[in-house]
Formats: C-alpha cells, sequence, structure tokens
C-alpha cells in the first residue's frame, strides 16, 4: 500500500545531508580562495623572474586548481548523495 503524498513526512536522513552540504559549502568557498591572494600577488605582477620564478608559478596555479577540484568534487559527492535520497518518506520509516 502506498501512503498518499500528505501522509509522507520530511526524510531525516536528507536533511542532515543538506545541513551538512550547506556547511561544506560555506567551508568550501574559504578552501578554494586559500590560494587566491598568494596566486594574484605572484601572477599579477612580476615580483620574481626567471625559470625557478616560472615553475614556481606553475606550480602555485596547479596547486590552486587541484584544491578547486577537491573541494567541487566534495559539494559534488554530498549534491549526488542527496538526490538519490527521497525528500520525503513514511512516517514509519522516518528514525531520528
Amino acid at each position: 500500500m502506498n501512503p498518499h503524498p500528505e501522509d509522507l513526512v520530511p526524510n531525516p536522513r536528507r536533511q542532515v545531508l543538506e545541513q551538512t552540504l550547506a556547511e561544506v559549502t560555506a567551508r568550501v568557498a574559504i578552501l578554494e580562495a586559500a590560494l587566491d591572494p598568494a596566486h594574484s600577488q605572484f601572477t599579477g605582477q612580476p615580483v620574481w623572474v626567471g625559470p625557478k620564478a616560472r615553475m614556481f608559478a606553475e606550480d602555485l596555479s596547479a596547486r590552486r586548481a587541484r584544491l578547486r577540484q577537491a573541494a567541487r568534487a566534495l559539494v559534488d559527492a554530498l549534491e549526488e548523495e542527496i538526490r538519490s535520497i527521497p525528500a520525503k518518506i513514511p512516517p514509519s520509516t522516518a528514525r531520528h
């Protein structure tokens, strides 16, 4: 017997994941910007030149990109998990 939509309750597991996503998203923004000041300072004007400087700039840019990619992957994983969980469930299956 399928419950009527009005008989369903919010899924506590999904609510916890949505709250976690909100917290992670706020922290990811901080992580994504962590290397921005150093990157913009170093790439904005010549503060150090030569082959070693180019290698450093390339490494800094690569690390910045990897940090952003890892942070985005974390958010994507949470969003995917949330999408796989129903928003509402029968009261008998809701455990707090």
